[in-house]
């Protein structure tokens, strides 16, 4: 139960403050218990709080705020922490029941971990002091007073008495549930259960061991890329609607129709932040049409399903191409026309609600060209009330099914009426009810749906030292209300124009990157996808990577809005897991495309994409398995020798975050995979580049190499983006034999108030744009930001290479060096430590050493430090710190963390 407080302004303001933190180290320095948000980051009303009251009120109103701390808890704090019987979804998440606080066990040094946030624990912004305490009373009660009473404070006239004074109290609480008051459009693309009135609990697997089972969900009506289509008038899209019609793109099915109020339940990750579940449909389900092929098989006239059966008896991906395809979706003014092709026949179908005696009755109608024999298509269990409108086909039972059966070889125009089971008089209405219409029209292109066009400000930064942040926020008073939980972007030709994606579905048109006119134009020229989390231009056509589908965008007559949604590649097997998104896109040279797809978290794969990295082909037409093993792999990079690198993020079988640079066919650790191989050592699996540590990146996302001479020295380097801390890193790294092994160091670059997802360079004014969200697993504030980052002339004085040698390790800087603080091995600390990977998730640090530094030199270019390390030998993770200076007298202080597989020679200078 994410809310916002915020005024609009007071949100822009906050974001601001936490954009231009300082760095990691002087933050460190200024709040040495290390809470992320420093004093003044916070909103004034936190500073002239009433600590004393707020506690004193808890009095009078402990019964509800128990409830409303438990409410709090099991909708924000469980997905993390879990609870005594449950295990939550981050295990290294602080167990309130058993743990010792860190920064301190009273109220008020809890309620300052809840508001500034700790280590992984991001800031609660979104809740109001009143709130925070609530929550603060229910663990207290439910977990530390009972079961860990070591950590138990009473809250005495001693202890209220040395609290902060204050005024206020914060804001009243307000409930607000953005992700259901957003406008998605008519239409909105998702994973949906189809349950009706009193529909049974969901049943859904837990406890500490690992793999979860799976559920027993074969009965269950999921719509796995369900197209919701709301079909009453009105303002607001899909989810302000009252009635709707889901079809299944899978299988070319109508699975089902419902009326009512609220839509969804809003039970997803990326709706309410709830893990390991779906969202159902909420209200009266008329009608439904269970999993399997709608139309039969034209070939043998059955409807056998021929899908991949995965472990748990159920089937998923779509039917073969020449059994039936979806080819996409138009829209006209709040008409949605699906488009697919059934054998050799090609299908329009749009939906509709007409009423008889005040009783909603949905519609289907159906534009069918020449097929070569007569088509079969399942359009409602038995019982259900159905009727015909139009010539060339029949209603008959079959099977348990009314079947719409066509004549062949000739163009029909058909309209399905379909009302609930007992319905009388629909017969009778068919006869008066308006023909089916012909679809052809709607397909050219309608008027905008969006015209507004929204005008945002440009923030240019003007930080010290060698890059400078200039902060492009959306526009977050948008009239449909979007969250902007950035995930992709990319530039045309026209390099002062790009495209934008986010999670919510949308993508944008965005102008001004490098016009310099202060101010950028957003248009907002697709909605309703499904979790975009990648965009590329090709040609100066815009693609999108969604969960369900590749997507190609067209516009037909102009308006630069989306008239067809073009299905380019929808092989993607797609399950109801809700970790399995399908992150980055990028092309090769030839101009295939690649995408990451994630795997199941805490449990074993259902399929063969699980965990992949996934080749579709230049055409759209075939889709190929390049590498295995991943868990949540975000984002892909292509390498100039066409390799690639895909980072993953800890968890089971992740003893720590990894970069990985990704050979074909090869395998990247996660046993609970698809078919893993049988050893599940190291020896079984293709080591990382650089195993990560979550204190220096606790979700890295994609990486990128630097194209740009205005980079200087960092130009031809490969850049890492945080996803987890939003930060931006540089990543030395070297080849030995066919092993790739190096380390990663921050650049001095303050933290973004978001994580950051995707990055590309400007090829007109050779910057860096980076865009970002807040979704799942960031510690950073808010929901999503746009950034551009500088370089400007002042030297960077960086490691930009490494190599580990068996007599010690070599660091190359971007500048030079003074000789004398190089020299001074005291100013060098090297640790290093192993992990061990298992089906547990992550791992602590084991057998950690400092190992001593005897020598160190500078090497004749001035740039590059040889460190002499008697006791060096191969480790999962080591950390160099370093205290220099530069050639200019500047102090430089430093910490690259890498990894070594291998020991090489001493590198010819």
């Amino acid at each position: 139960m994410n809310k916002i407080y915020f005024s609009l302004s007071t949100l822009l303001i906050f974001s601001l403050f936490i954009g231009c933190k300082p760095s990691p180290s002087n933050q460190e320095a200024e709040t040495p218990i290390g809470f992320t948000l420093q004093e003044a980051d916070l909103p004034d009303y936190e500073k002239d709080l009433d600590h004393k009251g707020l506690l004193l009120a808890l009095g009078d109103r402990y019964g509800e705020s128990i409830r409303t701390g438990e409410h709090i808890y099991n909708n924000i704090c469980f997905n993390c922490h879990g609870n005594k019987e449950q295990e939550g979804s981050m295990p290294n998440a602080f167990k309130f029941w058993e743990d010792k606080f860190k920064v301190g066990n009273d109220p008020y040094s809890i309620y300052q971990t809840l508001t500034r946030g700790y280590g992984s624990m991001p800031p609660q912004i979104n809740l109001t002091p009143v709130e925070k305490y609530d929550i603060i009373n229910y663990i207290r009660e439910a977990f530390i007073q009972k079961d860990n009473p070591d950590q138990f404070i009473e809250i005495d006239s001693t202890y209220l008495a040395s609290l902060p004074s204050g005024t206020n109290k914060g804001p009243t609480p307000k409930e607000f549930k953005p992700w259901a008051e957003m406008d998605y459009g008519n239409f909105l693309i998702n994973t949906y259960e189809l349950v009706g009135l009193n529909a049974p609990p969901r049943e859904r697997s837990s406890g500490p061991i690992q793999p979860l089972k799976d559920e027993n969900l074969v009965n269950q009506n999921f719509a796995y890329k369900g197209i919701a289509v709301r079909l009453d008038e009105g303002e607001g899209g899909v989810a302000a609607g009252s009635a709707w019609m889901m079809f299944d793109h899978d299988l070319m099915r109508v699975a089902g129709a419902w009326t009512g109020e609220g839509f969804i339940d809003w039970e997803a990750i990326l709706f309410n932040g709830k893990h390991n579940i779906s969202p159902r449909t909420v209200g009266d389900l008329h009608f439904s049409n269970p999993v399997g092929p709608a139309w039969a098989n034209p070939a043998t006239g059955k409807f056998d399903d021929p899908r991949f059966l995965a472990r748990d008896k159920r089937r998923f991906g779509p039917l073969p191409r020449e059994w039936a395809h979806y080819k996409g979706l138009y829209q006209f003014k709040d008409r949605v026309i699906i488009s697919y092709t059934v054998g050799g026949a090609k299908v329009l179908e749009t939906f509709g609600l007409e009423t008889v005696e005040n009783q909603p009755v949905f519609t289907r109608t159906l534009n069918i060209s020449p097929a070569d024999k007569s088509l079969k298509m399942r359009v409602a269990p038995t019982g259900t009330s159905v009727a015909l409108v139009g010539e060339g086909a029949v209603l008959r039972e079959e099977n348990g099914f009314t079947i719409m059966q066509t004549s062949a070889a000739q163009n029909l125009k058909i309209k399905i009426l379909i009302g609930k089971s007992g319905m009388k008089g629909l017969e009778q209405y068919a006869k008066v009810s308006n023909p089916a219409e012909s679809l052809e029209s709607m397909i050219k292109g309608g008027p905008a749906r969006y015209p507004q066009k929204l005008t945002t400000e440009i923030i240019t930064g003007k930080q010290d030292g060698p890059f400078q942040v200039d902060i492009m926020n959306p526009p977050f008073d948008s009239p449909w209300k979007n969250e902007f939980r950035l995930s992709g972007l990319d530039f045309f030709k026209d390099s002062n124009k790009g495209v934008i994606c986010s999670t919510d579905g949308d993508v944008w048109l965005v102008e001004g990157f490098i016009k310099n006119s202060g101010n950028l134009t957003w248009q907002r020229i697709a909605s309703g996808l499904f979790q975009p989390l990648g965009i590329k231009v090709v040609k100066e056509e815009i693609f999108v990577i969604c969960r369900d589908q590749l997507v190609r965008l067209h516009d037909f007559n102009g308006d630069r809005e989306t008239d067809f949604y073009e299905s380019f590649n929808n092989d993607h097997q797609v399950t109801d897991h809700f970790h399995e998104f399908a992150m980055g896109l990028q092309t090769d040279k030839e101009g295939n495309f690649y995408y990451a797809k994630s795997a199941r978290h805490a449990r074993e794969a259902l399929i063969p994409q699980h965990g992949t990295l996934i080749k579709v082909s230049k055409d759209g037409l075939k889709t190929e398995i390049i590498a295995t093993g991943f868990r949540a792999a975000n984002g892909v990079c292509i390498n100039p020798d066409g390799t690639f690198i895909v980072t993953d993020q800890e968890g089971h079988w992740n003893p720590m975050n990894r970069i990985n640079w990704v050979k074909k066919g090869g395998f990247y650790g996660n046993m609970f995979g698809y078919n893993p191989p049988a050893d599940s050592t190291e020896n079984g699996m293709e080591l990382p580049l650089v195993w990560v540590e979550r204190e220096r990146d606790q979700s890295p996302s994609e990486l990128l190499w630097v194209d740009s001479k205005k980079w200087g020295a960092l130009n031809g380097k490969l850049l890492n983006l945080s996803y987890g801390y939003g930060k931006l890193f540089v990543v030395p790294f070297e080849k030995i034999g066919d092993q790739v092994q190096g380390g990663i160091f921050e650049l001095p670059i303050p933290r973004f108030s978001t994580g950051v997802m995707r990055g590309r360079f400007n090829p007109g004014d050779e910057q860096l744009y980076l865009c970002g969200l807040s979704a799942w697993g960031s510690t950073q504030p808010q929901l999503g930001g746009l950034y551009r980052i500088r370089k400007v002339d002042q030297p960077i004085v960086i490691p930009v290479d490494i190599h580990a040698t068996k007599t010690g390790m070599h660091l190359s800087f971007t500048d030079k060096l003074d000789e004398r603080s190089v020299e001074d091995v005291s100013h060098y600390t090297v640790k290093t430590w192993d992990l061990l990977r298992s089906r547990k998730y992550g791992s602590k640090h084991y057998n950690e050493k400092t190992l001593q530094v005897t020598k160190a030199e500078l090497d004749k270019d001035k740039k590059t430090i040889k460190l002499t390390i008697p006791d060096i030998k191969p480790t999962w993770v080591m950390e160099i710190q370093y205290q220099i200076k530069d050639d200019r007298g500047n102090t430089r202080e430093g910490l690259v963390q890498n990894t070594i597989h291998q020991l090489g020679p001493d590198p010819v200078q």
